[in-house]
């Protein structure tokens, strides 16, 4: 019902005529979203197929060959191949500016967000209360996405009032990103029409915002000689801005670090002749504003929360992190990855609570998969988070085992049981920026602090599972100074 208001508050029409628009206008969607669910059902299950138990955290899906679900109206092929064309010549310019050697360049700004998140962290402390650390970390969060891909510095938890965390804030709590963001997952086509049809004018102001932010940002940065400008992610797309080098798709893949093969192995870089516009540059600020927010605090509230239930396990991180420091005087790119528990922990973190709990895929052409065929422009829907949780992978996939993640456990799964970031060409092009600031931040944060249970945590969790996972009402824990570090 909550939904369904907030549904119908996107129309603002008025007088019973209104009104009477707005409940039809719901019906459709409910028809469409009737459709979308039955039709690959009753496909489906006339070849014989069965479905699994759902997982109760990610809910009954209609599974295709048991991860996989297949839509029933496949994408025309000219609008599948224009849309790939402009995704790969905007994916295989930004590739370079996610690699390991560019990361390097931006820890300093995500450790400078850290030193903000550690003084935030001991006012708690301090206190002694229970507090949300999901607000707080999302403070980190937002600081950092200011940083490093608006290039404007801010303390998002001591200065809310600041333009551009108070827009932010706007921009994440707007109703768009709730029901109307669902009707568009289910069917992508009924974005520009119905983008035309919802005038909103704070969304409008939203937009201007952010269009005018990065467009200053953009002059500033011309004006300034070379050796001034920050080392972070608008300047990066500003580099490349009218470059005609790029990698090819066979680079695109970060997960397995295919997209490093063009610059280590030798294999020359190729051409074209199309470069990245003002407009994609600011297309891809929002991109990051939107998946890297939300998604990056809420792991890092989650696994916050685990280490808290689970204090044998952050008592071992915590062991870890102090021999760290008998090595190094701060955390970089390289030294985060002699880590190998923290590793374990942010690992077992995602698997239980992946932010991104499903995506979608293309079919590029005809194909068959166990003997059932897939049209070309066909969309798979692969339910991560459910994978997740098969026992088939994962004994006992409810319980918190970071020794799920060892060297020797990794190569006897199937890769693609564990996918928070995706898979293939088409992963998570800012997968190491994500794990690189969350690393950075549960080890500047176990240095110094244990993370406790307070009589307001809850156990388990109440979670939301609207665009991304996270935590319904919060996630409220005690912090208190370590004295054993």
């Amino acid at each position: 019902m909550e939904a369904l208001i907030d549904f119908l508050k996107l129309f603002p029409l008025q007088a019973s005529h209104g009104t009477a628009t707005s409940i039809a206008l719901f019906m459709v969607f409910a028809a469409l979203l009737y459709w979308y669910s039955v039709f690959p059902f009753s496909q489906l299950e006339r070849a014989g197929i069965r479905h699994p138990k759902p997982s109760p955290f990610f809910g009954n899906m209609f599974l295709f060959r048991k991860h996989l679900r297949l839509s029933s109206k496949p994408m025309s092929e000219s609008v599948l191949l224009l849309r790939n064309e402009r995704w790969k010549h905007v994916r295989s310019i930004l590739t370079p500016t996610f690699s390991a050697a560019k990361m390097k360049e931006m820890v300093p700004l995500i450790n400078t967000a850290a030193d903000t998140l550690v003084k935030n962290l001991k006012v708690y402390a301090d206190s002694g209360q229970s507090f949300d650390i999901h607000q707080c970390l999302g403070c980190f969060t937002m600081d950092v996405i200011a940083s490093v891909a608006f290039g404007t510095q801010v303390d998002s938890q001591n200065n809310p009032e600041n333009p551009f965390v108070k827009h932010a804030k706007i921009f994440f709590s707007f109703t768009l990103f709730r029901p109307l963001l669902l009707v568009f997952m289910a069917f992508p086509f009924l974005i520009d029409p119905l983008a035309q049809l919802v005038p909103n004018k704070r969304r409008d102001q939203l937009n201007n915002f952010f269009i005018g932010f990065i467009k200053n940002m953009i002059k500033q940065r011309e004006q300034q000689p070379p050796n001034e400008r920050r080392h972070d992610f608008l300047q990066l797309m500003l580099d490349v801005r009218s470059t005609n080098v790029y990698v090819g798709v066979e680079n695109f893949d970060v997960v397995n670090c295919a997209d490093e093969g063009g610059s280590s192995n030798g294999t020359p870089k190729k051409t074209q002749k199309r470069m990245l516009t003002e407009d994609e540059i600011m297309g891809q600020a929002f991109i990051f504003l939107l998946a890297g927010y939300e998604t990056t605090s809420s792991t890092l509230a989650f696994a916050a929360y685990l280490l808290a239930i689970h204090q044998d396990c952050q008592k071992k991180l915590q062991r870890e992190v102090d021999e760290f420091y008998a090595r190094h005087d701060a955390p970089d790119y390289s030294n985060v990855q002699e880590l190998q528990y923290l590793d374990m922990v942010i690992s077992e973190t995602l698997r239980l609570y992946p932010p991104g709990f499903r995506f979608a895929r293309d079919a590029a052409k005809d194909w068959n998969v166990n003997g059932h065929f897939i049209p070309a422009g066909a969309t798979i829907e692969i339910p991560a988070g459910y994978i997740h949780y098969d026992p088939e992978y994962w004994p006992e996939p409810e319980k918190f085992i970071p020794e799920r993640f060892t060297a020797e456990a990794k190569s006897q799964r199937h890769p693609f049981t564990y996918l928070p970031f995706g898979a293939g060409p088409r992963s998570c092009i800012a997968m190491r920026l994500a794990l690189l600031e969350a690393k950075i931040a549960m080890i500047r944060a176990v240095q110094k602090f244990t993370f406790q249970m307070s009589p307001e945590t809850k156990i388990p969790l109440e979670l939301k599972s609207n665009s991304t996972l996270g935590p319904k009402n919060g996630i409220f824990i005690k912090i208190a100074q370590r004295t054993d570090s």
